[in-house]
């Protein structure tokens, strides 16, 4: 039986996360993380479709921390007290270290295009994976959390503007086509916040899958592309801050279709997913201010609002709304 450690047992908790986080060990056996769902926003079919899927993706080389079984042969337990329950899974801690903990430095003697190409690579496995895959639990599609209404029940009326974008902006996903190279399970949140680097070999192993769903690819590729922005967020010359990004993403797609392959047209609606993944997180900062929780930023969550209104194109980030000492910040408004 694993034993949770004594002292910094519990992963610290962050903005916006919905389970509780344990390290645990046991003497000679690898690291394990225990992940306890306490809120009511899943059912236990979300949980067995999260699990069955990351457990096809570890079995078919997905480079992803795998589910570990409970002593009942089982990927999920559900523990009931006092008529409320608890869905608890067992995953086996990844090797490596977050980017941040590393203070983001690279591995000593790999280029820094070494991880670029590294995130693409990893992700178009998972992308090729979820093209072979046939669940049997099946997961919520993108449009069931985030749909027209509930831009209408969210958005307040002072922001009129933003609800008619938004609306044109799910009409026009909606009118894209879903065939098997296009649209299939995604992560959704694709970031260094969700994987750990081996930085003795440049691996990386990707977990959190709470959020996966069935969407468009490039919805994880309009995130990947994203993830770039930290890089050159302070420049002040947007000419570079624009060089450095299409070198990023040119190496991050090598990478990727090393992997699979992704149509130029559906690249070209680069911008379109960019605007989507901000707007699913305008929606869940809205929806957030709705039940009493803490944002992040406020300016942020306007700036995002901001650009989305003004149909400012990677979230004005070559815009001359960008300031580089304030990046992605806004005036304040009433929301």
């Amino acid at each position: 039986m694993y034993y949770v450690k004594q002292r910094g047992c519990q992963v610290n908790p962050h903005i916006g996360g919905r389970n509780l986080i344990y390290s645990c060990e046991k003497d000679g056996a690898r690291a394990k993380i225990i992940r306890i769902a306490f809120l009511p926003d899943r059912t236990r079919d979300d949980f067995l479709g999260e699990v069955e899927y990351v457990r096809y993706l570890f079995e078919h080389g997905g480079s992803v921390s795998d589910v570990v079984a409970s002593r009942n042969g089982t990927l999920l337990e559900e523990i009931t007290h006092n008529n409320y329950s608890f869905f608890v899974c067992l995953f086996n801690k990844a090797v490596g270290k977050m980017f941040v903990d590393n203070n983001y430095r690279y591995r000593d003697g790999a280029p820094i295009t070494e991880y670029y190409y590294n995130c693409g690579k990893v992700l178009g496995k998972l992308h090729q994976l979820s093209k072979e895959y046939t669940p049997v639990q099946r997961r919520f599609n993108v449009f069931d959390k985030f749909n027209a209404d509930v831009v209408d029940n969210l958005i307040p009326e002072s922001f009129s503007l933003l609800k008619k974008k938004l609306h044109e902006l799910f009409e026009t996903l909606e009118g894209l086509d879903r065939d098997l190279e296009s649209f299939g399970m995604i992560h959704t949140d694709y970031n260094d916040g969700n994987y750990m680097i081996n930085f003795d070999t440049g691996q990386i192993t990707v977990y959190d899958f709470d959020n996966s769903c069935f969407g468009w690819y490039m919805f994880d590729l309009a995130t990947l592309w994203w993830n770039g922005v930290g890089w050159i967020q302070f420049e002040p010359d947007a000419s570079k801050r624009k060089a450095f990004m299409d070198n990023y993403f040119k190496t991050a797609l090598e990478g990727y279709r090393s992997e699979t392959k992704i149509e130029d047209s559906m690249l070209n609606m680069l911008p379109l997913f960019i605007k989507a993944i901000h707007m699913e997180y305008v929606l869940s900062q809205i929806q957030d201010i709705r039940n009493g929780e803490d944002l992040m930023s406020e300016e942020a969550l306007l700036y995002a609002i901001k650009c989305l209104e003004d149909d400012l194109p990677y979230l004005g980030f070559f815009d001359d709304i960008y300031s580089c000492e304030e990046p992605f910040e806004y005036e304040k408004r009433d929301i």
